[in-house]
């Protein structure tokens, strides 16, 4: 029986070649595995090796890590191919791997293809976004609104964000899968931000869930797509939370 890629990554150290993609089983060596040689360290015992770890002895480590080098390497490569102007159809696992200086091995065992590897590599130029602070609605959501505004800025200044999104439409399932990865986490979180405000009596049951959430992305969508030559103040996002919690508050919601 055919293993799947996901059975590769648990089992066997090198899947077999995919259609039109030639296998790199003695490729040359793969920045994964680390030095190899006579002589090289290794994290496996010998057929005499103690595997119980003693009073003086720590505990033997099993198979390897995970390595970040490589995984940094192949981003990197990646990027560096699209910012010289290769077009995302013309990216293969095979050209990605001799420029990051590894085996596709290597990247086969990390993403299960070209789609999944280019939504990490996507993600990776994202700005990491600071929790939330947890001490009120309010709070919660002008911290959502700005991380949603600085998302919108670096897309929008970022050629190679601009040129990537560009073409990641024309292919489906790779935008299928940026959308699961990396804006419906970020929505789901403001769901839960206005759901708890519902549940506690700070917004109104009775308004269209999908329609609240619009409600407050809408004017930075519009700042930064429609209008992106209108100046972003420092209390913007303040400004426009307060004015949609004014709106969606129950009738007899005290006024601050």
């Amino acid at each position: 029986m055919k293993k799947r890629p996901e059975e590769y990554r648990a089992g066997s150290r090198t899947p077999p070649p995919a259609s039109g993609v030639e296998d790199d089983r003695g490729a040359g060596p793969d920045l994964d595995d680390g030095p190899t040689g006579p002589g090289a360290p290794t994290d496996r015992p010998g057929p005499s090796a103690p595997t119980t770890p003693g009073p003086d002895r720590p505990p033997v480590r099993r198979g390897r890590p995970r390595s970040e080098a490589a995984e940094r390497a192949i981003v990197e490569a990646t990027l560096r191919l699209i910012e010289e102007g290769i077009p995302l159809s013309d990216l293969s696992i095979e050209r990605i791997a001799r420029t990051a200086g590894v085996g596709k091995a290597t990247i086969y065992r990390r993403w299960e293809g070209k789609e999944a590897l280019l939504v990490d590599v996507v993600r990776s130029l994202d700005p990491e976004d600071p929790p939330l602070p947890g001490t009120s609605l309010r709070d919660d959501l002008v911290v959502l609104m700005e991380n949603i505004h600085r998302r919108g800025l670096a897309k929008r200044s970022s050629a190679l964000l601009v040129s990537v999104f560009a073409q990641m439409q024309s292919y489906p399932r790779l935008w299928e899968m940026h959308h699961r990865v990396s804006v419906l986490p970020r929505r789901l979180q403001m769901d839960e931000v206005l759901r708890r405000g519902i549940a506690d009596g700070e917004i109104r049951d009775d308004l269209d869930f999908d329609l609240l959430g619009d409600l407050f992305v809408g004017p930075i969508l519009v700042r930064t797509v429609l209008r992106p030559e209108v100046v972003w103040a420092k209390d913007s996002a303040e400004q426009i939370v307060d004015a949609v919690l004014a709106g969606v508050r129950p009738p007899r919601w005290p006024s601050s």
